[in-house]
């Protein structure tokens, strides 16, 4: 099951699939059957991936798309009106029944059945990268930043040969008494 740049958004119904950023925010387009395209704000919005929301456990904390998993294992959902405990109990063996809420359960349940027919649902995870390739990233990096730093020092010596501007001229302020 493929979560990654798929988030919940905080003060918004439902899940978004994280477009882009720019200068302003993240752009996210909605899940839904409308497409909408928001753009959230980097200052005051509180983006969460799917990829790494965990449930709390009595021993260790359970990942959403293991949760997912069993849920799709088991076929079917409950109704969101009735009491979600004995389900979730199946689903999530080990969680903290006294720090999982009713909400909670239901926010997975909403979130399982708004995934559950995309592509990406059935997709495979992609790896993560091996330590001999973060090695060889590691390596790429270090060799544009001494290229950067050649790149800045010759930008500040062009700038030094270059003439200053004048400073700017003071605005004549009179005032209309006359004074």
């Amino acid at each position: 099951m493929n979560l990654r740049g798929i988030v919940a958004v905080s003060g918004r119904p439902g899940l978004f699939k994280l477009v882009g950023q720019n200068k302003v925010g993240y752009i996210l387009e909605g899940l839904d059957a409308q497409k909408t395209k928001i753009v959230a704000n980097i200052t005051n919005t509180k983006l969460a991936s799917l990829e790494d929301i965990t449930v709390y456990g009595e021993e260790e904390e359970i990942k959403l798309a293991d949760i997912f998993a069993k849920i799709s294992a088991k076929g079917s959902t409950p109704d969101l009106k009735g009491d979600l405990r004995a389900f979730f109990l199946e689903v999530a063996p080990g969680h903290d029944q006294e720090k999982v809420y009713a909400s909670d359960m239901k926010k997975i349940i909403t979130w399982y059945n708004l995934l559950k027919d995309l592509p990406l649902f059935t997709e495979e995870a992609p790896e993560t990268p091996a330590p001999a390739a973060e090695a060889k990233l590691a390596e790429e990096k270090a060799g544009d930043k001494k290229v950067k730093a050649t790149g800045a020092k010759a930008a500040a010596s062009a700038k030094a040969t270059t003439k200053t501007s004048a400073p700017a001229k003071k605005a004549n302020m009179t005032s209309k008494k006359g004074v």
